[in-house]
């Protein structure tokens, strides 16, 4: 049979070996199109998964970095508050350190202490701890030395007077302790 001639099976008549090639050279460019598609659909959806999984990383970054410059900003604020207080809480301890004898049990100085101890609190409830180091070795980081003391009965370079007491806030020193030093 030649390529004009048709064969007939059961009352259809079709070209012979015309829609047998035609139909499988299709089906081939169908499937390597389809297959390059497929691949470059695959590569497009790794780049984009990539980049998400790379946004979403910088973002819990981002956020743990803005929680922890939140918390150190409220720690800084938080320390700048209680520093310019610290001036009044040692005229209250000066004050009811030097109450004249005719005043002790006075209710006047005792709403003065009372006042002292609210002020306490308040520097307790923010995480304020008091630096009051007699007898500890002498801690530049901690401690400013205002004098030395020769005839004292403390090993050398330990504090044997605290002036001014120094206050910190967790890691971080409000004011150091001004204290004099064993010679």
């Amino acid at each position: 049979m030649s390529d004009d001639e048709t064969q007939v099976t059961d009352g259809y008549s079709a070209p012979v070996n015309e829609v047998d090639d035609s139909s499988a050279e299709a089906n081939q460019q169908e499937d390597s199109v389809n297959l390059a598609d497929y691949q470059k659909l695959e590569t497009q959806s790794q780049e984009y998964l990539d980049g998400w999984q790379r946004a979403r990383a910088e973002f819990a970054n981002y956020k743990k970095r803005v929680e922890r410059d939140l918390k150190d900003n409220y720690q800084n604020a938080t320390g700048d508050v209680l520093k310019s207080l610290l001036p009044v809480m040692d005229d209250f301890d000066r004050a009811t350190i030097n109450v004249p004898e005719d005043l002790l049990g006075h209710p006047w100085v005792s709403g003065i202490e009372m006042i002292h101890r609210k002020m306490g609190k308040v520097l307790d409830d923010f995480g304020a701890t008091v630096i009051d180091p007699v007898g500890e070795e002498f801690d530049p980081n901690l401690h400013e030395a205002i004098g030395q003391d020769a005839d004292s009965d403390m090993d050398s370079g330990h504090v044997t007077v605290t002036m001014q007491k120094g206050y910190m806030v967790g890691d971080r020193v409000l004011r150091p302790a001004l204290v004099r030093v064993a010679r």
